[in-house]
């Protein structure tokens, strides 16, 4: 092969020999005055990902449209299933319910709304140009704004699913498992 170029008696597995030059791209081989336009069976194909692993990796930004898009289902369940549950308590036991619902996890979704916070003043200080580390007197293995952001999303994950675990198991009559979830 010589850049990019290739004649049958290269002897490579992946080409196809049609008496013409090939080209060999990230998506698949071209043949340059050939007459065979056959595409790839599923051996070439595989050898052409083993060889090139990174062309088969979904780009960052359909990465993450997928965690948003996960992000939002799980939302949703956990909305449904708590909507349901409340719903299925009766009228008396649905106030005294929602205000220790509230008791319990009150100060948790205040610290996770710390956190973001957090988050976002370190990134305007990044933004700003604002040597934080410096003022603030942090050693140099401080945690930065994506770092939060990360502890701040999966505490937004864990706290909300244990308010809906609590929900259901309470609304089912599991008292002793639904007292167990915020602690």
């Amino acid at each position: 092969m010589f850049g990019g170029l290739a004649t049958p008696s290269s002897g490579s597995p992946h080409l196809r020999k049609s008496g013409s030059r090939v080209v060999v791209s990230d998506i698949g081989v071209e043949l340059i005055n050939g007459v065979d336009e056959t595409p790839l069976n599923s051996f070439d194909t595989e050898q052409m990902k083993a060889r090139n692993p990174a062309a088969i990796m979904p780009t960052p930004t359909a990465l993450w449209r997928f965690k948003v898009l996960l992000f939002f289902a799980w939302g949703f369940i956990c909305c449904k299933i708590g909507w349901d549950s409340v719903m299925r308590m009766s009228v008396d036991l649905r106030d005294l319910f929602l205000y220790e619902a509230f008791l319990y996890y009150n100060p948790l979704l205040l610290v996770t709304l710390m956190v973001w916070l957090w988050g976002i003043n370190l990134w305007v200080f990044a933004q700003s140009n604002i040597g934080y580390a410096k003022i603030f007197d942090l050693d140099q293995n401080h945690l930065t704004h994506r770092e939060i952001w990360k502890c701040a999303m999966w505490m937004t994950i864990v706290v909300p699913t244990s308010m809906t675990a609590y929900l259901y198991l309470y609304s089912h009559g599991e008292v002793s498992l639904a007292a167990s979830q915020p602690v």
